[in-house]
């Protein structure tokens, strides 16, 4: 199969052909339309997670046509639209596999790319590439009628902002804060004000104040605003902050009201900054939290065709891919790259 592939930490991506495995009984197979990228893809083939095994093909988050079915799939026709995110198998059986959290499977969640392949062996290989096989549970259905390169983001960075804002419960009318509007953050926006939130965005780009509002928050402010920045304190009922790096994080637990959480989506490395003191006469909280089970990814593709939800996104060939990349590093994706596989 063809694909597009990593070969060094320097992001050195070139054509390359991967094993895909032929269709079981429970298997789809779909040709590709549109991947994207996704800066978890940037920090895997720069090793900040643990070197990679190489040659690596990325991509969780795509869409595409059902090309072919195995005999038992009940979910599909050839023809459909399906996308696949961020993990492709897990046991089925655990205590967190049967309460839709897959991608908490004890027994090991199988992720898209680089992750251990359970039945072919090897390594996973994701969406850079033209086809994919993968059980008829782990692929979602796009409904008709939506952008299908603006949807294929939502596969990841959709449900990983969706996700926090089911969990805590996030209601109409409450003060949400996002943190930092990049390819996560602008979609954080759009879909908590399709919920009815008042958003209210905090980024270190000036340029992107207008577009903040344009995507639905009432109010935007830079980091270095320290009169905006007080003007905030003790008023958001949830924070979400999709940094895909480190920094000192109690300057936004302080603008939380008492008893109220700031969850931490972007930077999954060593927290900074949280003082224990201060978190405790507010009696804030800081959590965690990563992608969603495969309902809850069906449940923000569902919403997001309700509400005209989709990504802004600029679209790519895959010979741009490693300059795409270096562009999400120095922050001037705006907001998402998708690759145009057709032009493959």
């Amino acid at each position: 199969m063809q694909a597009w592939a990593a070969f060094d930490t320097d992001g050195s991506f070139a054509p390359h052909t991967i094993p895909r495995r032929a269709a079981g009984p429970k298997d789809v197979v779909v040709e590709i339309m549109y991947s994207s990228i996704c800066h978890s893809d940037i920090h895997t083939y720069k090793g900040d997670w643990g070197m990679p095994q190489f040659p690596l093909v990325p991509g969780h988050e795509m869409v595409g046509r059902v090309v072919g079915i195995g005999a038992e799939v009940t979910k599909f026709r050839e023809g459909d639209v399906a996308g696949v995110g961020t993990m492709v198998d897990s046991c089925g059986t655990c205590a967190n596999c049967l309460a839709d959290r897959e991608q908490n499977c004890l027994n090991g969640t199988t992720f898209t790319y680089n992750s251990e392949d359970k039945i072919s062996g090897g390594v996973t290989y994701g969406g850079y590439s033209k086809k994919i096989v993968v059980k008829e549970d782990f692929a979602l259905r796009i409904p008709p009628g939506v952008d299908l390169a603006g949807f294929a983001p939502l596969l990841c960075a959709g449900i990983t902002t969706f996700s926090p804002i089911n969990h805590w419960d996030l209601q109409p009318g409450q003060r949400y804060g996002v943190i930092g509007m990049g390819g996560l953050g602008h979609l954080a926006v759009k879909l908590a004000a399709a919920k009815g939130a008042e958003v209210v965005v905090f980024t270190t780009s000036e340029d992107k104040i207008a577009d903040a509002k344009a995507f639905g928050a009432a109010e935007a402010y830079l980091w270095s605003d320290e009169a905006a920045m007080r003007s905030q304190m003790g008023s958001f009922d949830l924070m979400l902050s999709t940094v895909p790096v480190a920094y000192p994080m109690q300057q936004f637990l302080n603008l939380l009201k008492l008893d109220k959480t700031l969850v931490n989506v972007g930077a999954l490395f060593p927290i900074e900054g949280a003082h224990g003191m201060m978190m405790g006469f507010g009696r804030q909280s800081l959590a965690g939290s990563m992608t969603g089970g495969i309902a809850e990814t069906q449940r923000v593709i569902d919403f997001a065709a309700h509400h005209g939800v989709a990504a802004t996104y600029e679209m790519i060939t895959p010979e741009q891919i490693g300059e795409a990349c270096e562009k999400v590093v120095n922050k001037q994706a705006r907001y998402r790259y998708v690759i145009d596989m057709t032009q493959a």
